[in-house]
Formats: structure tokens, C-alpha cells, sequence
């Protein structure tokens, strides 16, 4: 490194601080770094704050991973060495495998073809048993066929326990210390830039800063084809947001607005952040900062913004950052529009690309009360 970059970056004299030393990995969750960003996504002055929390040992879902699994253990629904169950697209997995090596637990991660091949030989190395589906639930897609098979395990051996990660309250309470973290890091905040799976992140966070700051605005970040925000299901190759079910941890009185993001779009903000920030991620990190840019765009200079980064780049070398994938679907050479479509009511037309909706409601009508009681 060039001498002078290198004492811009670190003053001669200045007091470094020393990263604590973990005697656990557990010890390496939470306290995630904040990343400026703007050009491209927003001028100079009008950017927004990542939250990254793909420098977590597995990304934001080691948080839930690690809450859900104490919980379950200080209740007794978890007893010592029984076997650990779920569903997973794959960031959980790697949360329940970090949990599992904690408290000594074996994980049967539930996931489908679409996991990666890399995420699947990496929760083999990391000790957890991953179970595919053959075929898709002919209503619920994927997510329900997995769901199914959980269940399937779960009646073979009685005390298996399955976190249930889109119906466990656990799953929202995790992101609680993520809130008082942001609020060390930044202070007022004002806008909350969030993908929305299983609704777990979304309303953890927004409920811990609204402690705070009463008047904070949450923006939901959803893929096409997904049902949480009332589309129609449809087959989706961007994993790790959007669902084919309706997790009842989704808040949905706590949305300002919902956008929809294709995965065009997303390999677009995605591979603009890797090479203009040294800084990317997935599916959802894409579509998170595209949608973060365009509120910094269009919201009064000073607004603070923070846009969370669930995850890093290296799950989706072979898909987002490969050429030859990204071409044999039609992904490349599509930068998206400066301003989203928009309309009126959340199931008023199917949507295919960038689009956004300021009237969120549930589409199955539940009542507030009875989605934050949850089911285990």
C-alpha cells in the first residue's frame, strides 16, 4: 500500500483501536461496521449508510441463529443434544450450524436444488447435515415443500426442534441489539432500508429504533414473484428475500412503502458495489441499495439513511458475479431506471420490474396482534 494512503487512512500518533479477541465464534456476531454509499447510486452528500452484516461469521442471520436456539434451551423446548430442524435457503443454515457448534447441537438444514452447490458443501464442512427436496409444494412452492419435509423429521424424531424462523417471535426479537448498535453508530435515524424473507429483520430493527425515534420510516425490499406484499407467487431466482408463503413476523403496519425488485436490477447495484465500493453482497443487497439510492435521491439533504447488508459476495460467485450465468438469464446489460413504477394498491397489476407501493397492508388480513404473538 502507498505510504501516504496508508497514514490518510490511519494518522500517525492516533489511538487504534484493538479488535477484542473472541474465545468463541459466537463472540464475532453483532457490532458490524457502517459503509457510506453514493456515487452511483446517489450524488456526493446524498448518499446512505450499509449496515454490513456480511462481515458477521455468516452473515445477518447468525444473530437469529444463535437468539432462537438459547431461547428454545432456556424454555426447554430444546433439550441437550437433541437434533436442530429447519428450512433454509441458506443464510440460516449457517447461523443454526454456528448455534449448533455452540451449544452442541446436530442441524438438518431443509433447502431445495436452488441452494448453491458452494453453500451446500460449506454447511457440510461447518458440521450440519443438509436435506434437498425433490420438487416443488404444487401451491406453496419450494419454501412449503420444505416446510413439509421439516415436519416429516420432525415426526421421526420426537425431540428434534424446529426454530421455525418465519412464525418465531425469537426470530424478530434477535435483531433488537442490532437497533442499539445503529443508534451507537449513528445516532437519529430517519430512514430504515430493509429486505423482507421472513420478516425477521425488518420489524426487529424498526421496533428497537422507533424506541428512539418514534417517527422513523421503514421501506420494505422485496423480490418479483414473491407473495409477502399480496403478488401472486411465480418462480424466483433471487434467494434470500421475497417468500412463496406469508411468515406472520412480517410487520406490515410498520411500512412506510414496499418496492419490488428484479433480478436484472439487482445484478446491476450488486456489481456497481463491488466495483465502486469494495463492498457487495446478494440478491437482497442489490436490490437493498438500489432502492436505499433512490431514497437518498429523492429525500431532503440530511436525511439519514440505513440500508442493511445481510450478507457478503461469495455465495453468488457462480450466479451474481458470473458472467455466463448472469447471461444464460438475460441479467446483464440492464441498468435500471432512475425512479421505480408505482402503484396505488399492492395487488393492482403483477409486477416484473423496479416497482413500489405506499399503501402496505397484509394481504391475508390478519390482525397486528396476531402476527406479533407468533406461532412456534
Amino acid at each position: 500500500m502507498d505510504p501516504t494512503l496508508l497514514e490518510s487512512l490511519v494518522p500517525v500518533g492516533a489511538d487504534v483501536p484493538v479488535p477484542p479477541i473472541a474465545r468463541r465464534p459466537a463472540h464475532l456476531v453483532g457490532n458490524t461496521p457502517i459503509l457510506w454509499i453514493d456515487e452511483p447510486f446517489a450524488p456526493q452528500g446524498r448518499g446512505f449508510h450499509a449496515k454490513l452484516e456480511g462481515t458477521n461469521p455468516g452473515g445477518i442471520k447468525d444473530r437469529p441463529g444463535l437468539h432462537m436456539i438459547r431461547e428454545a434451551r432456556r424454555r426447554g423446548d430444546l433439550v441437550p443434544g437433541a437434533p436442530i430442524v429447519e428450512s433454509s435457503s441458506g443464510t440460516l443454515g449457517l447461523g443454526l450450524a454456528l448455534a449448533g457448534l455452540t451449544y452442541g447441537h446436530p442441524v438438518i438444514v431443509v433447502t431445495d436444488p436452488g441452494m448453491e452447490s458452494s453453500m451446500v458443501r460449506l454447511l457440510g464442512a461447518l458440521g450440519a447435515h443438509v436435506d434437498q427436496v425433490a420438487a416443488p409444494h404444487p401451491d406453496g412452492g419450494w419454501q412449503q415443500a420444505r416446510r413439509e419435509r421439516v415436519a416429516e423429521l420432525l415426526a421421526d424424531a420426537p425431540d428434534a426442534y424446529c426454530p421455525d424462523q418465519y412464525h418465531n417471535p425469537d426470530n424478530t426479537a434477535a435483531y433488537r441489539p442490532m437497533a442499539a448498535e445503529l443508534i451507537a453508530q449513528l445516532g437519529r435515524i430517519d430512514v430504515l432500508v430493509a429486505s423482507v424473507g421472513t420478516g425477521g429483520h425488518s420489524a426487529g430493527i424498526s421496533a428497537g429504533l422507533r424506541k428512539s425515534w418514534p417517527e422513523l420510516r421503514l421501506i420494505g425490499v422485496d423480490t418479483v414473484g414473491s407473495t409477502i406484499f399480496g403478488q401472486p407467487a411465480a418462480p424466483r431466482l433471487m434467494r434470500g428475500l421475497g417468500s412463496s408463503i406469508h411468515p406472520s413476523n412480517v410487520d406490515y403496519e410498520a411500512f412506510a412503502e414496499v418496492h419490488w425488485v428484479a433480478p436484472a436490477e439487482a445484478v446491476w447495484a450488486c456489481r456497481q458495489l463491488a466495483r465502486r465500493h469494495y463492498a457487495s453482497g446478494g440478491w437482497s443487497v442489490g436490490a437493498v441499495a438500489l432502492v436505499a439510492g433512490w431514497v437518498a435521491r429523492t429525500c431532503p439533504v440530511g436525511t439519514r439513511i440505513v440500508a442493511v447488508f445481510p450478507d457478503g459476495p461469495h455465495r453468488y460467485l457462480e450466479t451474481v458475479y458470473n458472467d455466463a450465468w448472469c447471461r444464460e438469464h438475460d441479467l446483464l446489460g440492464h441498468e435500471p431506471p432512475p425512479e421505480p413504477d408505482e402503484i396505488a394498491e399492492q395487488d393492482e397489476c403483477v409486477v416484473t420490474a423496479w416497482t413500489r407501493c405506499s399503501q402496505v397492508r397484509d394481504p391475508l388480513g390478519r390482525e397486528a396482534a396476531t402476527r406479533q404473538a407468533g406461532v412456534r
